[in-house]
């Protein structure tokens, strides 16, 4: 793959769900479907609305070990990311990727104690497409993308 950044950028830019995946107090890994991140720095963050009530968010309190999934249907390819994610409360992380309506979700806004971000932080990666896989490392690279 001559450009992961550019590659897999576009695979997860054209996705309305993403798979997260996080390990239970058992050792067992969970996999979520969640809406597409809200926001990204290049292939290298992520950040999720979640509750803070969550399963999952309880999960990663306890391990931050994590990955998440892209899959693109139409070509069968996808993209699975290595790496952290941390739950984020502070009102700076939730201000920046709220968005008007949620408040279906959250009544009392982002002040409501059952919203959080989930901060995702990839290492590593692994491209699946035309039958067959490719490893990458994950440069921190700190281009932004909506």
């Amino acid at each position: 793959m001559r450009d992961p950044e550019k590659t897999i950028g576009n695979i997860i830019d054209k996705q309305s769900t993403a798979f997260i995946g996080s390990i239970d107090a058992d050792g067992f890994p969970n996999v979520k479907a969640m809406l597409a991140p809200r926001f990204r720095v290049g292939i290298c963050e992520f950040w999720f609305t979640s509750n803070t009530s969550s399963i999952r968010a309880a999960q990663y309190r306890q391990d931050r070990k994590a990955c998440i999934y892209f899959y693109d249907k139409r070509f069968f390819q996808g993209v699975q990311l290595i790496g952290t994610m941390e739950v984020l409360e502070d009102a700076q992380s939730k201000a920046m990727i709220w968005r008007d309506g949620d408040t279906m979700y959250y009544p009392l806004g982002m002040a409501d104690p059952d919203y959080c971000v989930l901060k995702f932080t990839a290492q590593t990666g692994r491209y699946y497409h035309h039958f067959s896989s490719e490893d990458f490392l994950i440069a921190a690279d700190k281009t932004q993308n909506a």
